[in-house]
């Protein structure tokens, strides 16, 4: 609480550059040629460092009970688990080799 007894606010213009700032990041990261496991890692923390912001200021649980957040969190972790370890298949480059392409059309009508 404030000194005069009011509660204090977050402030709302600061998340609202560090949200600007981490999509800028997100999209400059994207734009090098950087090996793309680097890629996803770093984009996969920026959009969590971004999702917190947004769930603990916009959505007010930075105010709420420890039992609410542990119910927020709890999926939270579980889609950021799942996604580390779906990154393998998704990233592995070889995963195409054992797909034939589509043989090639003779055009038979030129005899």
């Amino acid at each position: 609480m404030a000194q005069d007894g009011h509660t204090e606010h977050p402030k709302y213009m600061n998340i609202f550059w560090w949200l600007l700032g981490l999509t800028v990041a997100e999209v400059l990261v994207v734009i090098p040629d950087l090996p793309i496991a680097i890629k996803a890692i770093l984009l996969i923390g920026m959009a969590c460092s971004k999702a917190a912001l947004v769930a603990i200021y916009f959505m007010h649980l930075k105010f709420e009970r420890k039992t609410l957040a542990a119910i927020v969190i709890t999926p939270f972790l579980i889609c950021v688990f799942l996604v580390i370890m779906l990154m393998p298949d998704l990233t592995l480059d070889t995963r195409l080799d054992g797909i034939e392409k589509p043989a090639e059309v003779v055009d038979t009508s030129a005899h």
